[in-house]
């Protein structure tokens, strides 16, 4: 038996129009439809047809993670402030994070993720690796207090999320779990509806050997990933590689080149009459409060958030004005890396040793040509750095990259030991002696694959759910006169019984338009209408996706629909 549930006693009010600060899909239809409702920048209330689907992504959510054998917790969300502070994180996090005190001065947190968490539990359960392997996950609220929370549900304060934990004694049971997780993962966005791509990732902060981010290409996605049409290559911008290849060829001695008033690379080139990526960009950047200079070819951007990623958990933030004063070795606008004794010099893989370059001189109006990597001056550390641009060779096959927004649905880590070392997480090995545990982190957002979905779904008419999710199975309308109505809820009854989910309009005073656009709006996929020929036991059922009809007999309908 299933429920039928009756418009005229749900809790549901459609919008005509699009709310004047949308600026997505999601958040318009989701908004207009009756799924959702803003409370705050960032903080939603789900209606009830919102939390019936919230509800049906977690379902099989939860039905995939207990196939691989996972176990299902539920931490609290306050957290104390300890185990994020032993693990840095409580400043890592900065203005993240949610930070609260008791009426006795105890400081707490709104937990943002539970990897701190989850380990003290494992320690103050298992004792030995006859216990282990074990994965635990919980379905919960999360808090992030974004400072600019947009797209609807997509970029929120607070939001719904699966998290999970793998804890093994070897790297290769951890390779083991992670696999799992990864074929879950693809099960669960098979059946959820979604299109996605799984793209290598850099696991930042996160720490750990391996990760993996699983994208829902979408306009609106904030993740920018590139995909190679010759092979299967496909990646966050922030993990593409480029190859360091040193250059052989003959360049001659450095020489000075009068350049006055030339301190951007767009000035140096005219003035010179040379291609940008002729020049070298030196960027500097604070790491942790200490001057870094960051050389890329003069055409391309520094990409500060890959930066970051492949230095975290170091912050990095631009130089200022007052970070020149006192320091007679930078000269502003005309910084070159040869002669920076006292400063670390980071380099894209394409200021490769043997390439030459113009590039500041570090002398007011004075720049230098012939400068040669790996000759005039060495490089520290080669990160790939760079903005990745459309037609950027593939680290995989050389073809040329393409570029593509995404929502990310999901992030797989395998952490490593990063959070047993910091709490001591052992347990009593085989040979009787302590062995350090090894960790893996899975997270999908629950709350973002609503978005996701309603992104990838949706047509002009409104949403347009997969089965597996959508707020009910079939949504009937009742077209006008009690007649109509009457049948409605008959057949209404007759499918609830044969365990079909049922959403009936049968709201009185309400004309068979303004109920037509709303089951369209609603997105329910399939629509069953008694209509004209309703005095004859003839229905239409309509496809919401293709927009096909059939008229029916009731009692072909049911059948169908029953099958």
């Amino acid at each position: 038996m299933a429920q039928v549930q009756r418009m005229s006693r749900l809790m549901v009010k459609t919008l005509r129009d699009d709310p004047a600060d949308a600026e997505t899909l999601n958040h318009k239809l989701l908004v207009r439809a009756g799924y959702v409702r803003r409370n705050a920048a960032g903080i939603w209330t789900w209606l009830p047809l919102g939390k019936k689907v919230l509800d049906n992504i977690s379902r099989v959510v939860r039905e995939e993670m207990d196939a691989i054998g996972a176990q299902e917790v539920l931490l609290p969300a306050l957290l104390p402030k300890e185990p994020y502070e032993a693990s840095a994180r409580w400043e890592e996090y900065g203005d993240l994070l949610f930070r609260l005190k008791d009426r006795k001065g105890a400081e707490y947190l709104l937990g943002p993720t539970h990897e701190e968490i989850f380990t003290l539990i494992v320690k103050d359960q298992v004792a030995s690796y006859k216990d282990l392997p074990v994965m635990l996950y919980q379905i919960q609220t999360k808090y992030r207090d974004e400072a600019r929370p947009r797209a609807g549900v997509l970029r929120g304060r607070e939001f719904q999320m699966k998290d999970s934990y793998s804890f093994d004694i070897t790297d290769e049971g951890l390779a083991e779990s992670y696999r799992l997780h990864r074929e879950a993962y693809q099960k669960i966005f098979a059946r959820l509806g979604l299109d996605y791509r799984i793209v290598s990732a850099v696991s930042g902060a996160m720490g750990g050997s391996a990760s993996e981010e699983f994208l829902a290409p979408a306009p609106a996605g904030e993740d920018t990933f590139v995909d190679c049409p010759a092979c299967d290559y496909a990646a966050n911008t922030e993990a593409v590689t480029f190859k360091l290849t040193p250059a052989s060829e003959e360049h001659g001695v450095v020489e000075e080149l009068d350049t006055p008033d030339t301190p951007t690379i767009e000035t140096l080139a005219a003035h010179l009459g040379v291609p940008a990526s002729a020049t070298l960009k030196n960027l500097l950047v604070k790491i942790d409060g200490e001057i870094v200079a960051v050389g890329v070819p003069g055409n391309r951007e520094v990409d500060l958030g890959k930066l970051g990623e492949h230095l975290a958990p170091a912050v990095v933030e631009l130089v200022t004005a007052e970070d020149f004063e006192g320091r007679d070795d930078l000269v502003r606008g005309y910084v070159g890396p040869q002669g920076l004794e006292k400063v670390r010099y980071i380099a894209d893989p394409r200021v490769a040793p043997g390439t030459a370059w113009i590039t500041g001189a570090n002398k007011i109006n004075t720049h230098a040509k012939n400068v040669v990597a790996g000759r005039d001056f060495e490089v520290d550390d080669y990160l790939d750095v760079v903005v990745v641009e459309e037609g950027d060779p593939c680290p995989k096959c050389g073809a040329g990259l393409k570029l593509d927004r995404a929502i990310e649905i999901g992030h797989i880590f395998q952490l490593g030991r990063k959070y047993a070392d910091t709490f001591g997480l052992d347990v009593l090995g085989q040979q009787g002696k302590p062995v350090r545990v090894t960790m893996g982190s899975y997270g999908i957002g629950v709350s973002r694959a609503v978005a996701a979905l309603a992104e990838q779904s949706a047509d002009e008419q409104g949403l347009c759910w997969p089965k597996e999710i959508a707020p009910a199975d079939v949504h009937v309308v009742a077209a006008g006169k009690a007649l109509q109505t009457e049948l409605a809820l008959d057949v209404s009854e007759k499918l609830g019984a044969a365990g079909v989910r049922v959403l009936v309009d049968d709201r009185a005073g309400v004309s068979p338009g303004v109920k037509f656009t709303d089951a369209e709006l609603i997105g329910v996929p399939t629509i069953l209408i008694a209509g004209r020929r309703s005095a004859e036991g003839v229905v239409e059922l309509k496809d919401r996706r293709t927009g096909e009809r059939e008229e029916l007999t009731v009692e072909e309908a049911i059948a169908r629909l029953t099958a």
